[in-house]
């Protein structure tokens, strides 16, 4: 695995572990009701903006590595909606990022 790779699954578990820590502690205080983590979210104008951006990006982030996707020819595309939606871009990103780079070594390497 090249060093890009490894990089990219580290900042995977990182990616996971950090924001899954501050929800795990929101949930333990007050359930896993959906409605009281979304109203949260927006519980003071610097976290609604720092959301609403996380929600933008997220959703360019969809657009584009579908078109890469596609382009580049990097299968299983699709794992990063519910990496998203379960944490965040933070595992998304560097999720598709290792596809990315996966595929590309296997579209440069001799057969």
């Amino acid at each position: 695995m090249s060093g890009s790779r490894v990089f990219y699954v580290a900042m995977m578990v990182v990616g996971t572990v950090l924001p899954w820590y501050f929800f795990s502690g929101f949930i333990a205080e007050n359930g896993a009701g959906v409605a009281g983590f979304v109203g949260s979210m927006y519980v003071n104008g610097a976290a609604g903006g720092a959301v609403t951006d996380l929600f933008i990006s997220a959703f360019v982030f969809w657009v584009w590595s579908y078109g890469d996707a596609k382009r580049t020819g990097v299968a299983n595309w699709w794992l990063v909606l519910p990496a998203t939606l379960a944490v965040g871009l933070s595992l998304a990103l560097p999720l598709y990022l290792w596809l990315r780079v996966g595929a590309l070594d296997r579209a440069s390497s001799p057969t």
